[in-house]
């Protein structure tokens, strides 16, 4: 990987859990989780340790076997992270269904995935039907992990008598020498994903122990913290991306974990860093794109900087102050700034390179738990997604990968089993290891790869060309006033444009309706221009609505075509 190799203090584990248990018995005393929003609640590796064993006495007693599952359902919280350790190191198997998925959806998983207990916060719990989920034992609070729901007596009388039957287990106190979780078999499932997937009901991405130790290990070899550094966790934690930089990588290293309770708009956000001053930051593109555009991109466009930074002496010096204010504006100490879940628009990612900013772009997939590629900030190429991580193959079916694009294939240690009761599926993207990516890519010389657009979403030109949506919506994005758009085909040959207006800045301009239309309609003409002829935009839609989307903030294509 890297030629630039960053030490940790943490020796490598050989299992997830020895992970898990090794912090826990190293960062006794440390703070560890802290919610951030109305309430702040702090819990220390401690803490964390002895609810971690009163759940697993309540597992135990509830009649909860190693490899049954559990459903997790909740916003980011303390607690949400405290059930997640608690399931894994009793080995059982968590899955964390994502808090944005409707009821229905709730539901239909929590059926699916064989649920034996479930954690939820009691708002999502309510939306549910119990009738309807006839194996299920029981519901837990994510509030106070009181009972919510029980149609087990057993379950009702241990959860009553916790706290006793704690100390009858542990009679003098709780010690570190007391945290004791069992070694799983690299292979054995640990944890259900169940992916925000194109059409209906998602489905389940089987994740065994050895995929989320590799994807922490790479972590701990390549983005090292240290046990006390502060880490604002605003990622979804039932999204892999979140779950494993965002959680499992600062929890493993003893670090202080605010977890954001409430949505990451650019101003909590902004508030948090400068409360917790965060050395890595982990983003998805939409919030560094939001931060710079709204607190950046308008003091540059103001007339006297557009005129000094044209001059080369006074353009570094303005440029290095810009970097400072951007700096500030993320903590003051951040050292990285990850992006990945999307790829950065170009020309953000042009600026930030442009003052020397110390980003890098990631990419993975829920499938490999979720890394594939990542080079550090001082390697990564412009519009790169990095190197193949470590433990994992990458081969692009293509006869030339670096000039002609084709679709990438991964195999190694983080490649999922499969999808769960899911064998036709499972068989479409697993042959002989290698899983098929679905995102169409070049590789260079020296191993960068960089990604396209989807296979799914590519469009066949009137005479078999192949058009990337995605490399035409991130100009049109560019322009003025667009805020976001989609580009579809709309049949015969014909490429529709939908776009959302940043309807934010044409009200502070009084632009009217009409103004704004004529402004992208003449967006589309410079935008032609630009583009060859069969792949060029026929029509334009102007939508009033933001486009629906993914827990990764990125657009729900499939509603639109």
């Amino acid at each position: 990987m890297s030629s630039i190799t960053k030490t940790s203090k943490l020796p490598p584990c050989e299992s997830l859990i020895e992970y898990i248990s090794l912090s826990l018995k190293n960062n006794w005393e440390r703070p560890a989780f802290t919610d951030l929003g109305s309430h702040p609640a702090s819990m220390s590796y401690k803490d964390v340790a002895r609810k971690i064993a009163k759940l697993h006495i309540l597992f135990r007693e509830a009649g909860v076997k190693p490899g049954d599952k559990i459903a997790l359902c909740g916003k980011n919280s303390s607690s949400w992270c405290v059930a997640f350790l608690a399931t894994v190191t009793y080995g059982a198997v968590i899955v964390p269904i994502l808090p944005d998925f409707k009821p229905d959806n709730i539901q239909h998983i929590t059926v699916h995935a064989d649920a034996v207990l479930a954690f939820m916060d009691e708002s999502h719990w309510d939306s549910l039907n119990p009738d309807g989920i006839p194996a299920l034992k029981g519901c837990l609070s994510l509030h106070d992990f009181s009972l919510i729901f029980s149609r087990s007596a057993k379950l009702n009388e241990t959860r009553k008598h916790l706290n006793e039957l704690f100390g009858k287990e542990y009679p003098d106190r709780f010690a570190p020498d007391d945290v004791s979780f069992f070694k799983p078999d690299p292979e054995a499932l640990c944890l259900i994903s169940y992916t925000s997937g194109s059409t209906g009901f998602s489905k389940g991405v089987m994740l065994p122990y050895r995929s989320l130790w590799s994807n922490l290990r790479f972590c701990n070899d390549h983005l090292p913290s240290f046990p006390g550094d502060g880490v604002v966790c605003m990622l979804p934690l039932a999204h892999m991306y979140g779950l494993t930089i965002d959680m499992l990588r600062p929890f493993s290293n003893g670090c202080h974990i605010y977890v954001l309770t409430r949505t990451p708009s650019p101003r909590v956000l902004v508030e948090a860093f400068a409360e917790v001053r965060p050395k890595v930051i982990v983003v998805v593109p939409l919030i560094i794109e939001k931060i710079i555009r709204t607190r950046v991109f308008p003091m540059l466009e103001k007339p006297l900087m557009k005129i000094l930074l044209k001059v080369p002496f006074v353009d570094d010096k303005l440029l290095a102050k810009v970097k400072s204010r951007l700096e500030e504006t993320f903590g003051g100490q951040l050292q990285e700034l990850i992006i990945g879940g999307a790829g950065l628009n170009k020309d953000v990612e042009s600026f930030l390179r442009r003052i020397g900013f110390k980003y890098t772009v990631g990419y993975g997939m829920t499938e490999c738990g979720p890394l594939i590629a990542y080079a550090p900030w001082d390697e990564n190429k412009m519009g790169s997604c990095g190197r193949i991580v470590d433990r994992m193959e990458a081969r692009v079916l293509s006869p030339d990968p670096s000039q002609m694009p084709g679709v990438l294939q991964v195999k190694g240690d983080n490649v999922m089993l499969g999808y769960y009761k899911n064998p036709e599926a499972t068989e479409g993207a697993l042959k002989d290891g290698w899983l098929t990516t679905g995102d169409i890519c070049n590789v260079d010389p020296e191993g960068f790869i960089f990604i396209r657009g989807r296979d799914k979403n590519m469009i066949l030109g009137p005479s078999g060309q192949n058009i990337y949506p995605e490399e035409i919506e991130d100009k049109l994005n560019n322009m003025p006033y667009v805020a976001e758009s989609l580009v579809i085909d709309s049949g015969g040959g014909r490429l529709t444009a939908l776009i959302f207006p940043d309807l934010e800045s044409a009200t502070s301009q009084k632009l009217t309706d009409a103004q704004v239309r004529e402004i992208m309609e003449e967006n589309i003409k410079a935008l032609n221009a630009d583009l060859p002829a069969y792949s060029q935009i026929s029509n334009l839609t102007i939508r009033q609505e933001e486009f629906e989307k993914t827990p990764k903030r990125s657009i729900t294509r499939y509603l639109y075509k």
